[in-house]
């Protein structure tokens, strides 16, 4: 008489269960060094991408660019930032590449040299290409990183790692304003040593990131915890995509126009514009690093409901405002508008699991992409109709966040 339990068969059947659970059923610790590391050097990438920026003025008057021009600066940055993410994510999905990180930043401190030197439009492009081509090696990587280290808080984690970026963001204007817009363009090379401590940082992050590999070979294939059809999933990757593209083509209209903005309405000079700038991209930081903790809590449909939908109030109204409105609502928006961008990128993630580099690629490529090309399509707006013209024009953009109501309910635990 044979036994109800055959122990071979009991044994197959928990090692096959084993190979196919959910991965984060396993625990893992919070590694908040590698966080921080990671929030750190994405600090200096996203300030020297926004040092790019905060000296079109200089650029423009000491060159003669159009504001055509200057947005096609902007769309050849973006585009080899966004262009090459998806691909190095996907490929890296599959095959980790550690030494991708320091390698991304070795390209973005050539371009910092060449910025420095360059004394054309087209010398402008390939420094700014040079510095795109080192933000698409370091995103997917390092967001994959962050998601390793989190010990499950993955909003935290993103967060953590996102406003690293924004708060490079928000400083950039700032040392630029500082540094480079009093002295003259050979002094973006200060920002050289920015650079090379990043190479340093990210040389000891992808020791961590080898051994972390080396460490769970073996592990099992990461499935879905939700139960959405195929078709349900592509159309949630698609609204997300919209989603991002309102969100990134109205901050192109700050990012890339805020100080000339300013200049135009309210007079200002080079100098007091781009403070405001920095009290924006600063409101962005602290609204990206709020917005994943509170996804973890209270999911994260309702954080972009809030976060793009809501600043749609205050976007309507920042175009009729007098100086001393502008930069409240500018600050509010900012806070608003970028607590999504985590919660999105992590909903991606879970609702496409085992993909993370690919889906990190994808997003912070379709900012990078939707940033640029709304860069380059408002600056030729902003030569037609004027830069006033074009904020009244993006003022509407944050209403497309009625598109989240499109979204699956994902639930998290």
């Amino acid at each position: 008489m044979t036994s109800a339990t055959d122990p071979n068969t009991s044994a197959a059947s928990a090692a096959s269960a084993a190979a196919t659970q959910p991965a984060v059923s396993v625990a893992q610790p919070l590694v908040m060094s590698i966080l921080l590391a990671c929030g750190g050097a994405h600090l200096i990438n996203d300030m020297i991408q926004a040092l790019l920026p905060s000296i079109y003025p200089m650029l423009k008057t000491g060159y003669g660019l159009s504001f055509t021009q200057v947005g096609l600066i902007t769309l050849t940055f973006q585009v080899t930032a966004s262009l090459l993410q998806p691909w190095i994510g996907m490929y890296t999905d599959r095959h980790p590449q550690p030494w991708l990180l320091p390698t991304g930043a070795v390209a973005t401190l050539v371009g910092i040299v060449l910025l420095a030197l360059a004394g054309s439009f087209s010398a402008f492009l390939v420094a700014a290409a040079l510095i795109g081509i080192g933000s698409s090696t370091f995103h997917p990587e390092a967001s994959r990183i962050a998601r390793m280290a989190s010990g499950g808080r993955f909003g935290l984690a993103q967060s953590t790692f996102q406003v690293g970026g924004n708060a490079g963001s928000a400083f950039g204007p700032l040392l630029a304003a500082a540094i480079v817009v009093p002295y003259g363009q050979t002094h973006v090379a200060w920002f050289l040593v920015l650079s090379a401590l990043a190479i340093l940082v990210l040389s000891r992050v992808s020791s961590w990131y080898r051994s972390h590999l080396a460490a769970g070979k073996g592990k099992g294939k990461v499935l879905a915890r939700h139960q959405l059809p195929a078709s349900t999933v592509r159309r949630a990757l698609v609204v997300l995509a919209l989603l991002v593209f309102s969100k990134y083509f109205y901050m192109a209209s700050f990012t890339s126009y805020f100080t000339f903005y300013l200049i135009d309405r309210f007079q200002m000079s080079v100098a007091s514009s781009q403070l405001y700038l920095f009290l924006f991209l600063g409101a962005v930081a602290v609204g990206t690093f709020v917005g994943g903790p509170i996804g973890d809590r209270i999911g994260r449909k309702l954080v972009i409901w809030i976060s793009i939908l809501g600043a749609a109030p205050f976007a309507l109204m920042l175009p009729h405002a007098n100086l001393f409105w502008t930069a409240v609502l500018s600050v509010v928006i900012g806070l608003i508008i970028s607590s999504a961008f985590s919660a999105i990128v992590v909903y991606a993630q879970e609702l496409v699991p085992g993909k993370v580099g690919m889906i990190a690629g994808v997003f912070f490529g379709l900012m990078f992409g939707f940033g640029g090309i709304g860069a380059a399509l408002l600056g030729h707006l902003a030569d037609l109709y004027g830069i006033a013209w074009v904020y009244g024009l993006c003022a509407f953009l944050p209403l497309a966040g009625l598109l989240t109501v499109l979204l699956p309910d994902v639930r998290e635990h």
